[in-house]
């Protein structure tokens, strides 16, 4: 009933809404729309214009990026019909609402792998980080719960650097029969490839910054002590695990891998949890000035970047595609939600068996603009999900990040996935992961409406 209805007021306001345009605006609505597209393309431009020039050229554009918006509002304005986009675009807003409504299914329970029952830990390790996420760990008494609750916890001292994997791996010779963390996840993907290599759960509290695993595990990111439910009333997922490799011999891409550790060595890899990113964003962060000031830092490093005039020139194989000089390139465990193109949102699953592989290569202000145009599909961007990734570039090394840490990888780079290779502990129950928000299909929603109804009025006659 409740999707009937909501398909039925998404055909109902997406009728008013061109009706208003229509009836209230007629032909010189028909010219200024046309108008207003042509200001979105500019504004692309001007945003392209932006990133890729320096000095008068870029003032330049930023006025035109904030001129344009101006004008076509102005434009609204004097010919009296400001009011009649306000109403259709709330009435169009309306219906694409509730047309998502209307085809959007239940929150997931996080990662898309089956629940396991599980047997709660005997002599569970957990390593937390005081200093992620602000401090997280002592804002929320992470370390006395989660001893109150058996675990052995050590909390790490920043005064003093220790080796994660080799602490983790140390616990599992002693008897640890579970691995956790709370920290951030270039830290939880440390600990992680030892809970892999040992075949034993690990555990994520969700005490990081972003939390970006915490959350495609669909666990509590805003109460970080919930996670550690998972030490008494938990379940087992099986996910996949990426894996990156340096300076690897191109004839050793058919054989397996000789290890998993998690060093920097050339034939050693590394795991991720997340992603790994080559190209503009990687030389960026590689930029000493980079903490300091990361705004200033940005705007002086693009127009080069963007351009090939400086960095190092990549050249992508993933699986049988082949990527040519992208400005850059996100290699994921498992691909990020179509409608999230810039790699920052929710992945749908962690047991698909496939990297996700998002490359941009943007030459022109014109692709700019098609990209904003058509809400980021165009030429520009290559979305394509594969087992194995390649990276090659006209330098000896590359800057990579690796779930967030800034590195130097010996070329050719190798990413690739490893199939249920992380038995992952996390409490019954969990916040979930919520759906992506659906593109409205109106064949759909049309269909929904009108063969729902039908069939409840079918009922009542009978």
């Amino acid at each position: 009933m409740r999707r009937r209805w909501a398909a039925r007021l998404a055909l109902a306001s997406g009728l008013a809404a061109l009706l208003v345009l229509v009836v209230f605006g007629g032909l010189a609505h028909v010219l200024l729309l046309g108008v207003a597209w042509a200001g979105l393309a500019l504004m692309a431009a001007g945003g392209w214009w932006m990133l890729t020039h320096t000095g008068a050229t870029r003032a330049l554009a930023a006025l035109l990026v904030a001129a344009v918006p101006v004008a076509v509002l102005a434009l609204y304005t004097t010919a009296g019909l400001l009011w009649v986009v306000l109403v259709s675009l709330g009435l169009w807003a309306l219906a694409v609402f509730a047309g998502r409504t209307a085809l959007a299914e239940d929150t997931g329970s996080g990662a898309g792998a089956p629940e396991r029952a599980a047997t709660s830990p005997v002599r569970p390790f957990l390593i937390m980080n005081p200093l992620s996420g602000g401090g997280k760990v002592e804002r929320f008494g992470l370390a006395q719960q989660a001893r109150d609750l058996g675990a052995e916890v050590v909390v790490l001292d920043p005064d003093h650097r220790l080796d994660v994997a080799e602490l983790a791996r140390q616990a599992v010779e002693d008897g640890a029969d579970l691995l956790g963390v709370a920290g951030g996840d270039g830290t939880q993907a440390r600990v992680a490839a030892v809970a892999a290599e040992y075949d034993i759960p690990f555990m994520v509290v969700s005490a990081g910054t972003r939390n970006h695993f915490a959350m495609d595990l669909g666990l509590d990111c805003r109460d970080p002590s919930r996670c550690l439910q998972a030490l008494t009333d938990g379940v087992e997922l099986r996910i996949d695990l990426g894996f990156i490799r340096e300076g690897e011999p191109a004839g050793e891409l058919a054989g397996e891998p000789t290890g998993s550790g998690s060093g920097s060595g050339s034939g050693s890899e590394r795991v991720f949890v997340n992603n790994a990113s080559f190209g503009v964003y990687a030389e960026v962060v590689q930029s000493p000035a980079y903490r300091d000031d990361k705004i200033r830092t940005i705007l002086e490093m693009l127009p080069a970047l963007l351009t090939h005039a400086d960095g190092a020139r990549l050249d992508v194989r993933a699986d049988s595609l082949a990527l040519t000089g992208p400005q850059a390139v996100l290699v994921s465990n498992n691909p990020y939600r179509r409608g999230d193109p810039a790699g920052l949102g929710r992945r749908e699953r962690l047991n698909s068996g496939e990297l996700g592989v998002l490359s941009v290569d943007v030459a022109t202000a014109a692709e700019a603009a098609e990209l904003m145009l058509r809400g980021g599909q165009g030429r520009g961007l290559t979305a394509v999900t594969a087992r194995e990734v390649l990276v090659h570039a006209d330098a000896p090394a590359v800057p990579v990040g690796v779930d967030g840490e800034a590195l130097m990888l010996s070329v050719p780079v190798r990413c690739r996935i490893a199939p249920g290779a992380l038995r992952v502990r996390v409490p019954r129950h969990r916040p979930g992961v919520p759906r992506e928000a659906v593109p409205v299909d109106w064949r759909r929603v049309r269909q929904l409406a009108l063969s729902m109804g039908r069939t409840a009025a079918g009922r009542g006659a009978a």
